[in-house]
């Protein structure tokens, strides 16, 4: 169930008790009468902003390499961190494939205006004990090109 629908219940079946109490109304009329009034108020209620922040940024973005990370720092925490300078889309630690530990580096993806600022500031940057390497990633294209070409 939706939390939102939850709440409207828990706030209806309140209702249904404030009006039974002291305006004198049968269950029924109370409980809906706790319905109307729960949902004018979360319709009437702004939406918070966490809801926006989940939202992917939808604009010109750039992938950053950030190498040298702690091995035990989160998805969450570097994206906490980025997002000081701009929306990030996504944050992509890299693991050993048979072990399962982080190797250290990762990819952000972020707007392109916060990624310059980032890789501005962030770079040699000192986070967690470690001091980070922040540059725009390659494309994996162009690294196939590459070594077709030599």
């Amino acid at each position: 169930m939706q939390k939102s629908f939850v709440i409207v219940l828990i706030a209806a079946l309140l209702g249904a008790f404030v009006f039974s109490q002291f305006g004198g109304a049968s269950s029924s009329v109370a409980f809906i009468a706790g319905v109307v009034v729960a949902t004018l108020i979360f319709t009437f209620m702004p939406t918070s902003s966490a809801n926006s922040a989940d939202e992917p940024y939808v604009g010109p973005t750039m992938t950053l390499y950030v190498g040298n990370l702690p091995y035990r720092v989160h998805e969450g925490e570097v994206k906490a961190l980025f997002g000081e300078y701009g929306p990030v889309n996504s944050v992509r630690l890299v693991r050993d494939r048979k072990t399962g530990r982080r190797k250290g580096f990762g990819f952000v993806e972020m707007s392109e205006a916060g990624a310059q600022k980032a890789m501005a500031k962030l770079n040699d940057y000192s986070f967690q004990e470690r001091t980070l390497k922040v540059r725009e990633a390659k494309s994996q294209e162009s690294d196939s090109d590459n070594s077709q070409n030599s």
